[in-house]
Order: structure tokens, then C-alpha cells, then sequence
């Protein structure tokens, strides 16, 4: 199999480090005129460097997925100086973690407005011109959070379950129109909006016993995956969400498999 997004012109929100930035390079990578957004002017610098060094098409825009008006204007413009506008990948999120009895109206807020408000703005802005192509693809980062969520995570769940809901409808809006709409739920992947890496040893083996696959993702398996969802390949996946968690919590006890195949000497526990 082929596949080839040469040429596309893509958006990614929120691309200035972490899995967006991963993201929006594989899309470089592949030949796709990547548009990289986020609110922090510095990521944008070494976006800029980067893609100045690689010859890569596009460029960096500071723009902020609440600001509506902000995103009408950088789609026209990209629509502009490209003629087209065929890939929106949502990938721009926060985590706040709290307790509900200790949560601010405004931790809640923040979550909802960035996560799930931010995607239906930046997805009803690209429609008009995706409708004219007859085609499109957008792709929404939810999260393991909207299969299993954990304490102390409501609003963050609440938005990506949200994402999750909003993208299934969506997707059978805009059907008539060759657009698919999925989205995806990465599971426990080390960036910085996360501290994966940083976890006590204890806290890291727990959260790797939740794991069929006993490892930590890589921001690579997140931008492979999207290559082929921006794809003709994927023309008939869409109002889907995707778990690329390494089978989190496929089963009750994932470890129960490691422990038979380490008593067989088929396996090693290292330190996580």
C-alpha cells in the first residue's frame, strides 16, 4: 500500500510542542503544506527554524482555538495562498486535574473552552471550504479520558468525552460531502503536558500494569496513525474514535500475562 498526502494543506492546532508537534512533522515529512498553531510565540520560532532547515512547506501561525474571529481570518488566509485547505488535525488541549470540590469554575471553563470549544470553532471555519472541495478529512484529539477516565479528572474527561460525541456527529453532517470526521484517544505517551516520565518508579509501574502492550507510547505511533486517517486509504473510516493507548485496560489485569510469560522465562520485568 501507497500512501501518499503529498501536496495536502493541513492544519494543526496546538503544534508547537508535545504530540502536535510530532504530528505536524510527520505531515511535513510526508509532503503535506503543514500550517503549525499554537499561543506561545517561542514554540513558533523553532517551528519556523525547523521547517526553514527541512524545506518544509508551511509555516507557523499564532492563533488561539477560542478566538473565533482569529480562526476565520488564518483560514482565509491559508485558503488564500494555497487555493485549498484539506486536513484539520484538533490537537490543541489542556489537563487540569482537581477534585470536583476543589475545582474553580475557571479550571473548568479553561478545559471545556480550549478542549471541545476549540475543535467545534476551528472544524465549523474549515467547513465552508472543505464542503467546496467535496473533501476532507478531520481528526480530533480525544482522549483515553473519554473510554476510562480517572479522579480528579472530570473536566478534562467531560471536554473529551465531548470531543468524542461532537466528532461522531459531525462526521454524519458532513457525509453527503466526502469529509470524514474521527478522532483519536492516545494513552499514556511522555510529553510535557504530562508527567509520565518524571513518575516515581512505583507510580510508573502501575500505570505500565494498566498496559497490554507494557511500554510507553511514542508521539510517533500518534502521527502514523493520522498520515493514513488524512489518507485515501481511510475514505471509509469516519464518526470514529481510534484508542491507540497500547490496549490500555484491554483487559482486568494486563500484568497477569507478563508474570505467566516471566515464570516461563519468557519475559524480564526492568525497571520502569
Amino acid at each position: 500500500m501507497n500512501i501518499d498526502i503529498s501536496g495536502k494543506v493541513a492544519i494543526v492546532t496546538g503544534a508547537g510542542r508535545g504530540i502536535g508537534r510530532a504530528v505536524a512533522e510527520t505531515l511535513a515529512r510526508e509532503g503535506v503544506v503543514t500550517i503549525v498553531t499554537d499561543v506561545q510565540q517561542s514554540a513558533l520560532d523553532d517551528v519556523a527554524r525547523q521547517w526553514n532547515e527541512n524545506g518544509w512547506a508551511g509555516a507557523p501561525r499564532l492563533c488561539d482555538v477560542r478566538d473565533a474571529k482569529a480562526i476565520d481570518a488564518m483560514v482565509e488566509q491559508i485558503v488564500g495562498e494555497h487555493g485549498r485547505l484539506d486536513i484539520l488535525v484538533n490537537n490543541a488541549g489542556v489537563a487540569g486535574g482537581k477534585f470536583v470540590e476543589d475545582m474553580s469554575e475557571e479550571d473548568w471553563d479553561r478545559n471545556q473552552d480550549i478542549n471541545l470549544k476549540g475543535t467545534f470553532l476551528m472544524c465549523k471555519a474549515v467547513l465552508p471550504v472543505m464542503k467546496r472541495q467535496r473533501w476532507g478529512r478531520i481528526l480530533n484529539a480525544a482522549s483515553f479520558a473519554a473510554i476510562v477516565p480517572s479522579l480528579g479528572s472530570s473536566a478534562y474527561a467531560a471536554s473529551k468525552a465531548g470531543v468524542h460525541y461532537f466528532t461522531r456527529v459531525l462526521a454524519g453532517e458532513v457525509g453527503p460531502y466526502d469529509i470524514t470526521v474521527n478522532c483519536y484517544a492516545p494513552g499514556m505517551i511522555p510529553t510535557a503536558i504530562n508527567d509520565f516520565a518524571e513518575a516515581p518508579p512505583e507510580r510508573k509501574t502501575r500505570l505500565l500494569d494498566t498496559l497490554t502492550l507494557r511500554r510507553w507510547g511514542d508521539v510517533a505511533d500518534i502521527g502514523s496513525l493520522l498520515v493514513f486517517l488524512a489518507s485515501d486509504q481511510a475514505s471509509y473510516i469516519t464518526g470514529t474514535m481510534i484508542d491507540i493507548s497500547g490496549g490500555k485496560l484491554a483487559t482486568q489485569i494486563p500484568r497477569a500475562a507478563y508474570e505467566r510469560a516471566a515464570k516461563r522465562g519468557e519475559y524480564e520485568f526492568e525497571d520502569a
